[in-house]
């Protein structure tokens, strides 16, 4: 009982403070004077309450909601940089060290890989989505101790991505280049050097992973001067994992990487880096203040599309949202101006203030797509459902082409465009992650171009497209290639030569990088890559060898398109267009395939590979027969013959109408 009174009264002293916020015109989360003492309010105890529950958190996040003045910062005290590397040589989690190193986050606290939000990303261990983060780190570079604003801007790593990263590229004025200290230089890092010496960045080597018993920093070293002509003694050893030598990398960054070079006193020119979706604030774009300054309120208009928006709000990224009211010279942060979809956020789009004039930044292109293939629900009752999904999808990723198509084989679904191998795989596993969508995909194909004698040209993304019969004479037919960068063992340049021949790879450049392993650069047809090759290459060099590619020119080539036949109807879903030395295999290995896979009917069915009018490929499934002479006991023959044509007419006319279904586990094997 003593303890009930105690209880209730304690339930009336916290009334009391909750009226005294109402009668003081206060929230409930409003701040009230602190009590001298915790043992004004002795009663709160009995249930573990404070007087802050009621009245107000922000003397608890006092902290974090103090405003951060940003005109502190003029362009020389501001340093922007990325991080580059090949996959899985430590680049997000040196970002997380530099984080907890200049307190923007808490060491324990939060998930690793902090820049890396999407589940795909954490899987595969890369990154897809540009992130950046504003530090500030005090220096005594110039003899005093000096705040600095450090922008880390986060870019992916892979070629599918290569536009965005020179976009990102754009905004720094300098880079880290990770480089693994027990695998050495592999083929990202030879494409990501390229990128940021191409932009004229300041390059600053960072040799990762010191602490793993096989590291060889001195050997990365070697491979770093002989490959890039970068001074070893440049070179930072660190280890992200232990934190060994990262107090080396900020000190570096300031007094190696100039500010950036932007005018405050210019008209507004920012440039846009990337976007994403939210689902109370719309399209939240990162942006990097080039020239000007930006406040909110102020409207801005895209370069790109011509629309106006107004700023409601901006700030940076510390690491999450912060909002500061202002953007100035050479900082990095995010804007929120109302757009509704992500495809009005072009990445490379300069913003600038409405109605004013300016020179838009350079390098600009709309996204380009370089493989397609077509996805269609695995269950057809699914269309919907899979309709929304990619359409939540496309919310944050703009760079996917979507068109709706029908197939006679698979029904509705959508012919995609995606940047690349990578990007279409990200996409494919987040519609299944975070949608529970489970779809088909046909079998990935690349942009032709074909020319007919009338003069007409034809670009073809999908080869149920292309008429197998054209009314006019094929001229001539181009195809996209791509530059591949391979680096291998020694031991295994035998078989990679072999693959890449197979492959009608065109040999550009054969060197060592040291005794041990061999850089190699083909020109190889894109089509040819889009299927297996990595998977190959991964298997015959016992998973040492890392490939790299860029694309380059269209080429001639005699391509034909390859159609399948079930009983003279051709599929639609399993037409492909592939180089006429190669389509009588391809046929082939289709047809026997697919005999596998269909069931036998009470007619023939004839499978057949075909280009035009000429079959190359042939096999037939025999029909399931009835013994109609089970019921004749003896007797004449010419009674066994009677029934026996009957059933021959019989299969004739079933032949004539039945149709073959092609079971979804037959689509899957051919089509994955």
């Amino acid at each position: 009982m003593g303890s009930m009174r105690r209880a209730s009264k304690a339930l009336k002293s916290s009334k009391h403070i909750f009226t005294h916020c109402i009668s003081s015109k206060l929230t409930p989360l409003s701040p009230i004077p602190r009590p001298s003492s915790v043992h004004s309010f002795p009663n709160l105890h009995h249930f573990n309450w404070s007087y802050r529950a009621y009245c107000s958190h922000s003397r608890n996040n006092s902290s974090k909601d103090v405003a951060i003045d940003l005109s502190q910062y003029p362009t020389d005290r501001i340093r922007n940089f990325s991080i580059i590397a090949h996959v899985d040589h430590g680049k997000s989690t040196l970002a997380d060290r530099l984080l907890e190193l200049t307190g923007t986050i808490k060491r324990g606290h939060g998930q690793p890989q902090y820049l890396d939000k999407l589940q795909v990303e954490r899987e595969r261990g890369i990154t897809v989505k540009a992130q950046t983060a504003t530090m500030f780190y005090t220096s005594n570079f110039e003899g005093t101790d000096t705040n600095y604003l450090v922008n880390l801007i986060d870019t992916p790593g892979h070629v599918d991505f290569s536009y965005e990263v020179s976009r990102s590229l754009a905004a720094c004025q300098g880079v880290l280049l990770v480089v693994d200290a027990a695998q050495g230089v592999q083929a990202q890092t030879v494409a990501n050097f390229y990128l940021a010496f191409e932009s004229n960045l300041t390059i600053i080597p960072v040799i990762n992973k010191i602490d793993q018993p096989t590291a060889d920093p001195d050997c990365v070293k070697k491979q770093l001067q002989s490959m890039f002509d970068l001074d070893p003694i440049d070179a930072l050893l660190t280890s992200a994992k232990t934190g060994q030598g990262l107090d080396q990398v900020l000190p570096a960054v300031i007094e190696r990487i100039p500010p950036p070079p932007g005018k405050s006193n210019l008209p507004l020119r920012m440039l846009l880096l990337d976007s994403y979706y939210d689902e109370y604030k719309g399209v939240i774009c990162h942006v990097a203040v080039v020239d000007g300054a930006l406040r909110k309120g102020d409207r801005i208009s895209s370069a790109a599309t011509g629309q106006a928006y107004d700023v409601l709000d901006v700030g940076i990224m510390h690491p999450e949202l912060k909002p500061t009211g202002v953007l100035l010279t050479g900082q990095v942060g995010y804007v929120v101006s109302g757009m509704r979809s992500t495809k009005e956020a072009r990445v490379g789009d300069t913003l600038h203030h409405y109605r004013s004039t300016v020179e838009p930044l350079p390098g600009f292109k709309p996204a380009k797509h370089m493989v397609f293939s077509g996805l269609y629900p695995a269950d057809g009752s699914d269309f919907e459902a899979l309709n929304h999904a990619i359409e939540r999808l496309t919310c944050n990723d703009a760079s996917v082409s979507i068109a709706k198509e029908s197939s006679t084989a698979l029904g509705l679904g959508f012919r995609c465009g995606f940047l690349g191998l990578l990007h279409m795989d990200v996409f494919h596993q987040r519609l299944e992650q975070e949608h529970g969508i489970h779809v088909i995909s046909t079998v990935p194909t690349v942009p032709y171009m074909f020319e007919y004698s009338d003069g007409s040209k034809v670009q073809v993304q999908n080869p149920a497209a292309l008429p197998s019969n054209p009314k006019s004479q094929l001229k001539a037919c181009w195809e996209p290639t791509v530059m591949a960068t391979i680096i291998i063992p020694s031991d295994y340049v035998g078989a990679v030569i072999t693959l890449c021949s197979e492959r009608r790879g065109e040999q550009l450049e054969y060197s060592y990088i040291d005794s041990q392993r061999v850089f190699m650069k083909y020109r190889l047809p894109l089509r040819e890559i889009v299927v297996d090759f990595y998977n190959e290459l991964k298997s015959i060099t016992s998973g040492y060898a890392s490939f790299d590619y860029e694309d380059s020119e269209y080429l001639a080539s005699d391509l034909v398109k390859l159609d399948i036949l079930l009983n003279g109807q051709p599929v639609d879903a399993m037409a492909t267009i592939v180089h006429r030395l190669k389509a009588q295999r391809v046929g082939r290995e289709l047809v026997e395939k697919l005999k596998k896979f269909i069931d036998r009917q009470m007619f023939e069915i004839i499978i057949q590979a075909a280009i035009g009018s000429k079959v190359i490929a042939r096999e037939t499934i025999s029909a399931m027969r009835k013994n109609v002479l089970a019921k004749c006991y003896g007797g004449d023959v010419t009674r066994k013959r009677k029934l026996l044509e009957k059933q021959k007419e019989g299969k004739k006319r079933m032949k004539r109408v039945g149709s073959v279904d092609i079971p979804q586990e037959a689509f899957h094997e051919l089509l994955k």
